[in-house]
């Protein structure tokens, strides 16, 4: 099926020198991505792309096409996403280099290959930046997963925004083009949990020419071969997956109140959004409505008087280009420069991508978001090939330690009916009912699966990532191959709540599909003669998760004998529709209000009661249960959470706090820079990123 035709403001179509992939087409022409020269794919051959001058010299470059700005250390695995990035532009002709965790107080690390001959690409990283610094509590984390030695302190809050304006201040004039997650998902006004407000689009703020949102492959390819063919920024606006801002005169020419686009929707305004929760709520309905990119219209919404303009999403990239994708030659290492492991490299080095994309939407994620509703598979030999590439290195021990994506167990999965995947505007295929269109056939998997195990030099294929248990229960077959052979002892599983109408926020299947996972589960680990078992995860805090809905959960772990190591806490990531239920208490496609728990005092009770067995937590569930009017819980009955006189652990902890102030770090800490001094000594106000001090989301002499 073709790609049908939605373009913008020049006559909404694509570009006349590159044309989009097209789906399920290997034409070369129609798929710039699948026609990408691949070298020799073999670790031991490849060389990571250069993250100093010296590192270009010796590649016989002068000067670079591309700088890649990353809050990331770079890690040259398709498992990272600068990695791809940079690789898929050298495969394309171009120059590139990687500035990684550059000092933002100096713009001196951007100009370490001098001036870029095309563009600056700008990414916070893996992650939000936010969402990497802070806990659900606002309190900051103690690690950074994607830095070395996991230190932290490396990016600055909100790395977008000041990665972009040094890289103005370093070289004026060169485009700078921002993308990643942190772009992708405020490149409209959105709620910032941490800041606790409405905050304006990205591009407002971080004064970037332009954002690709969502994968940025065929991207970032398109903007460097447009921009080399002699066109200009401003000629990029006609792309599929970009966003920008219009100036004040062109805003209202374009889309003044008397200015009618039909392929285009307004947006309530920035100042409407953030004084009006209802229109929040709306604005919400009317995005996530617009994201199959076969019948989305572009988005505008003004801010002030100045327009940002948000593209259509870029079609799915072809099978053929997802080989050519990941068959690139990775080294799969950390750039030698560093001297410490990088956990996240660790975590993932011996992990195998097989598709990307999920068609779950839950409400809490931003994978649907930010990859896509349409699953994006590679072909069966391509993920053989690079497994088999992995057995050659002689530092891997023949484990694989994940073979899946975003959820394992969505591969080659699509709608069977093209033509009315083209017109769907479903939020998600399997809720509230796995879509009968839905193909979910597991065959291919459970063969590629198989073979991957049974390639020569392989000891074991593990599946880590998550599984879709209603998905999974529909195919005997997997189920009895994944419980055989690719579990170690212990399954995790996300059934996230046991409360019904909680699970209906989310978009998660009802409680009992857990259940009857976990008794084919059991049944298939009895029948191999292993001693297995599932570790599920659930969230604390989501809206519409109340105390007595967090009780009944406690009483469903405790009947189950399942004792959480560890509690997830919401947070509201930015764009997410349970962020928008979290911020309004508002269901945004229904306008239902939600019960939203906003105080860290009742996050506290909800983590509390999902870990009421730990003897530390008993003062707070036992408030909990008097809060909720169930006293019937504290005692010795079998159902009873706790018991009815505190343990000593219990008495202990609250005597060491007495008369003690909590303590915790609420402010990102960033490391002084070698050499710096302050100010002054009388000097009372600071900058944010002033040496040795941290920026505390939502003070109020903060500047956001």
């Amino acid at each position: 099926m073709t790609a049908p035709e939605t373009g913008i403001i020049r006559g909404m179509t694509t570009s006349p020198k590159i044309s989009l992939p097209i789906l399920n087409s290997s034409v070369a022409d129609a798929d710039p991505l699948a026609a990408l020269k691949i070298q020799d794919r073999r670790a031991r051959d490849a060389k990571p792309l250069p993250m100093t001058m010296a590192e270009a010299t010796e590649r016989g470059w002068d000067e670079l096409d591309v700088v890649i700005i990353t809050g990331d250390a770079y890690i040259d695995h398709p498992s990272f996403a600068m990695a791809i990035l940079g690789r898929t532009l050298e495969a394309g002709g171009f120059r590139v280099g990687i500035v990684s965790q550059p000092d933002w107080r100096s713009c001196d690390a951007w100009k370490t290959f001098g001036k870029p001959r095309l563009f600056f690409a700008i990414s916070a990283g893996n992650m939000d930046s936010m969402i990497n610094h802070y806990t659900a509590n606002r309190k900051v984390r103690n690690d950074d997963a994607y830095s070395p030695g996991g230190r932290i302190g490396l990016r600055p809050d909100r790395a977008t925004l000041g990665y972009c304006q040094r890289a103005r201040e370093a070289f004026p004039g060169v485009p700078v083009i921002a993308g990643g997650v942190e772009a992708s998902l405020r490149r409209l006004a959105h709620y910032d949990y941490w800041s606790d407000k409405v905050r304006r689009s990205i591009l407002l703020d971080a004064k970037a020419d332009l954002v690709g949102f969502g994968m940025g492959e065929d991207t970032i390819l398109e903007i460097a071969r447009r921009l080399a063919a002699g066109e200009t920024v401003r000629d990029l606006r006609d792309m599929r997956g970009m966003a920008f801002v219009l100036g004040a005169k062109e805003s209202e020419e374009k889309f003044g109140d008397d200015s009618k686009s039909p392929e285009f929707l307004r947006l309530p305004s920035f100042e409407m959004v953030a004084s009006d929760k209802m229109q929040f709520a709306e604005a919400t309905k009317i995005i996530h409505n617009e994201t199959n990119p076969y019948n989305a219209k572009g988005l505008v919404q003004f801010h002030d008087r100045q327009a940002v303009v948000c593209n259509p999403p870029r079609f799915p990239i072809s099978k053929p280009a997802m080989d050519a994708i990941y068959g690139m030659p990775y080294t799969r290492r950390p750039h030698p420069v560093y001297t410490e492991k990088i956990p996240a490299f660790e975590m993932i080095k011996d992990s195998v991508t097989i598709m990307r994309g999920c068609f779950g939407g839950c409400t809490f994620c931003s994978i649907t978001t930010h990859q896509g509703r349409i699953i994006q598979s590679r072909s069966h030999e391509s993920v053989l090939g690079e497994i088999k590439t992995m057995t050659e290195d002689p530092e891997f021990k023949g484990v694989i330690s994940d073979i899946g994506g975003p959820t394992a167990n969505m591969y080659e999965m699509r709608c069977i009916r093209p033509e009315v995947e083209a017109k769907c505007r479903r939020q998600s295929c399997v809720h509230p009912t796995i879509c009968k269109l839905l193909g979910t056939d597991h065959g291919p998997l459970v063969k590629l699966m198989k073979d991957a195990r049974e390639t020569p030099g392989i000891k074991k294929v593990f599946v880590a990532s998550g599984i879709r248990m209603d998905l999974a229960r529909r195919s005997p077959e997997y189920m009895k191959d994944l419980v055989r052979h690719h579990v170690g002892g212990h399954l995790k599983v996300a059934p996230e709540h046991s409360d019904a109408g909680v699970l209906e926020l989310m978009r998660k299947p009802a409680s009992d599909d857990f259940d009857k996972f976990a008794e084919v589960f059991d049944r298939e680990s009895k029948a191999a003669g292993k001693k297995q078992y599932i570790i599920p995860y659930y969230i604390a805090s989501h809206p519409g998760s109340d105390l007595n809905a967090m009780i009944d959960l406690a009483l469903f772990l405790k009947r189950n004998h399942y004792r959480p190591d560890q509690v997830q806490d919401f947070i509201p990531a930015p764009f997410d529709v349970a962020t928008a239920m979290y911020y309004t208490g508002i269901d945004p496609f229904t306008k239902k209000p939600v019960y939203v728990a906003q105080h860290l005092r009742d996050r506290k009770l909800q983590r509390a009661l999902m870990q009421f067995f730990k003897p530390e937590n008993y003062f707070d569930v036992r408030k909990a249960l008097e809060q909720a009017g169930r006293q019937d819980l504290i005692g010795s009955g079998c159902d009873c959470l706790i018991p009815a006189n505190p343990p000593r652990e219990a008495l202990d902890k609250r005597r060491s706090e007495a008369n003690t102030r909590v303590r915790g770090d609420y402010v990102h800490t960033i490391p002084a820079a070698e050499g710096s001094q302050p100010k002054g000594k009388g000097s009372k106000k600071q900058s944010r990123n002033a040496p040795g001090k941290g920026y505390r989301p939502g003070r109020s002499s903060a500047k956001d």
